[in-house]
């Protein structure tokens, strides 16, 4: 397969998400919204076949809605993927997923350093229906090679929460096809513009939509692409059972966020790699966690987001850094226009609960941060002050 550079991808999505051709009706440059719960039908004949399968017909919106259709036609259109299907959070399209495609008794390949939240359904959901999960490291493919014989799914994320490890995702979904393993990887951080993991590869790519794709940070929403067999596995088993859908107006703010995608990331991505580069020469950070810093990036990886960590040292107080900014707020999600912070301070203690020994490996001395769209210098003076304040008060 010859490689897609950044350039086309960029274009590519451009052109599809420039215009809404189901927005020309009444001269209208936005879809109106199909805010409806239920459609009817013209005749009993209609409905009969419709309900028989004889024809395709939305029914009800808790299985299909033509605005949730627009969002899941132009998301599987990004990520040169079959289909798609929406769902009301990340979490959701995760969930969902993972659940349509196992059974009790197969077992569960999944890199390190995972979205917590995604750690505790595998190790609290998954456990107690029987399905076995192993963590690996991404980065050594002789690992996932020897833990994926008889595992039924590989589950990726490039880059990892917190630690930002990227993984050359071609070659980890080339294992799992070779062990017959169907690889499902979150690719809410790269998002369609920067990585396209179904023309490396992978089965299934998930995201949670309320991050780069909404843009905005006013809506909760997930979606899952992939081969059509895959995504009607899951519309048929998961979705209309559990009710696990996206709402019409959500879905319409989606198509809104996905109009300036383009324009938000690459902003995202000089203003955080431009910060991040800054603080690797801060004299009070120790590390910097960003793909695009001290390191290249691995192959189908073709740009990146606003999302990476840093690690500072002993004179650092870390609640009072957090404190002292003006700009950064301390707030959980990302992908929005404003720049927030976490400390893995935090994290460790939400994820670890009553397991005190549970740290995803995060050294406690990290912190996260998004890098929003306020400009590259107001914010390095934010952190440049928060970081003196703090170093103070912590005894430099």
């Amino acid at each position: 397969m010859p490689q897609i550079t950044r350039e086309v991808v960029l274009r590519q999505a451009m052109e599809l998400l420039a215009h809404d051709a189901e927005a020309h009706e009444f001269g209208a440059v936005v879809p109106a919204i199909a805010q409806t719960s239920l459609f009817t039908f013209e005749n009993f004949a209609q409905m009969r076949d419709t309900f028989a399968g004889l024809q395709s017909r939305n029914v009800y919106s808790r299985t299909t809605n033509p605005t949730v259709t627009l969002f899941e036609r132009k998301l599987a259109g990004l990520e040169a993927c079959e289909d798609a299907i929406g769902f009301p959070s990340g979490m959701a399209a995760i969930s969902g997923a993972v659940l349509a495609h196992v059974r009790p008794g197969d077992r569960v390949v999944c890199v390190r350093h995972v979205y917590p939240d995604a750690y505790r359904f595998f190790e609290t959901f998954l456990r107690r229906l029987q399905v076995e999960v192993v963590y690996v490291d991404g980065a050594d493919a002789d690992a996932v090679d020897a833990a994926l014989p008889g595992a039924r799914l590989l589950y990726l994320e490039s880059p990892t929460s917190w630690m930002m490890q990227a993984h050359d995702v071609g070659a980890l979904a080339a294992l799992a096809r070779r062990h017959g393993a169907l690889s499902l990887i979150d690719n809410s951080w790269a998002t369609p513009l920067f990585q396209r993991p179904a023309t490396l590869g992978v089965d299934l790519v998930i995201h949670s939509a309320s991050k780069y794709i909404g843009g905005h940070s006013d809506t909760v929403a997930g979606v899952v692409a992939g081969r059509a067999d895959l995504i009607g596995t899951i519309r048929r088993t998961v979705c209309p059972y559990v009710g696990a859908k996206l709402a019409p107006f959500e879905a319409w703010l989606l198509l809104r966020g996905l109009r300036t995608l383009p324009a938000r990331m690459l902003a995202h991505e000089a203003s955080a790699l431009e910060i991040a580069r800054r603080l690797q020469g801060h004299p009070r950070v120790t590390a910097v966690h960003h793909p695009a810093v001290g390191r290249s990036l691995p192959p189908g990886l073709l740009g990146t987001s606003g999302l990476f960590a840093f690690e500072v040292d002993a004179h650092v107080d870390i609640p009072a850094f957090c404190d002292a900014l003006r700009l950064f707020r301390l707030g959980v999600s990302w992908g929005g226009h404003e720049s927030l912070i976490v400390p893995a301070l935090i994290t460790r203690v939400q994820a670890a609960g009553p397991n005190s020994a549970v740290d995803f490996g995060v050294p406690e001395r990290t912190v996260r941060l998004h890098i929003g769209l306020e400009g590259t210098t107001v914010l390095w003076e934010d952190l440049q002050s928060g970081l003196e304040r703090a170093s103070h008060e912590g005894g430099a």
